[in-house]
């Protein structure tokens, strides 16, 4: 059984609170049994039958199961909104009975309660659910993007000497270079831009101006527009 996957158990087991799920077929001595609670329970559940559910751990810290279905799975990235930010970070809305926190330390930004951020979802060493905006790790080199395509994306982290670090279409590895930043963005903003070039490792170099030919047409524009 696997924690912040969906998967199909057997139920073992039937209590006044709900059933006991496992891999197995049956209950055996010195396997971890989950609990799906009762209001969860499809109508008509015997034992034997195999039930797909979501598992996490409750307010209790107890591995437990949902049939509803979560707005990402372990190691996808979404974006969820801010429900609170508490003392020891935000809590997210993530489709599910418990919020999902976002540690301070996985924020690259500062966060409001209300707006939406890109996060993925990660198994902390103490074995629990997170959310990270730290996606770089977490996202994708195999995109089916090529030169100068035109691609929009999510800023998930700046870095004053290197650029924008970028999740096109909050998957793909991307970076705004610092050459390439003439503008001033912040984490959470979502971009349109043109692939600059596409590295041997398979990460795009984002450039949010036009192909040079392009761009003079369009600054000439602005000059005369700030002339007159």
């Amino acid at each position: 059984m696997e924690l912040g996957k969906k998967q199909t158990l057997y139920v073992v087991k039937r209590t006044d609170f709900g059933v006991y799920l496992n891999e197995n077929e049956e209950e055996q001595d010195g396997f971890v049994n989950v609990l799906l609670p009762r209001k969860q329970v499809p109508e008509g559940t015997q034992i034997g039958d195999q039930i797909e559910v979501f598992l996490y751990r409750d307010s209790m810290d107890r591995l437990i199961a949902t049939t509803n279905t979560p707005k990402l799975t372990l190691g996808e990235c979404a974006k969820l909104t801010v429900i609170e930010v508490g003392k020891i970070g935000a809590f997210m809305d993530w489709g599910l009975e418990k919020d999902l926190l976002l540690p301070f330390k996985e924020q690259t930004g500062r966060v409001r309660t209300g707006r939406e951020y890109l996060v993925c979802l990660y198994v902390d060493k103490s074995k629990r659910l997170c959310a990270t905006m730290k996606l770089y790790h977490h996202l994708s080199n195999e995109s089916p993007y090529k030169e100068n395509d035109k691609v929009t994306g999510t800023v998930y982290e700046v870095i004053e000497d290197m650029g924008a670090f970028v999740a096109v279409d909050d998957k793909y590895q991307g970076l705004i270079p610092v050459k390439e930043l003439h503008r001033k963005v912040a984490v959470s903003d979502v971009i349109e831009g043109r692939v600059a070039s596409v590295k041997e490792d398979g990460k795009l170099d984002i450039s949010l101006s036009k192909k040079a030919y392009l761009q003079m047409d369009v600054d000439c524009a602005t000059i005369m527009e700030t002339i007159d």
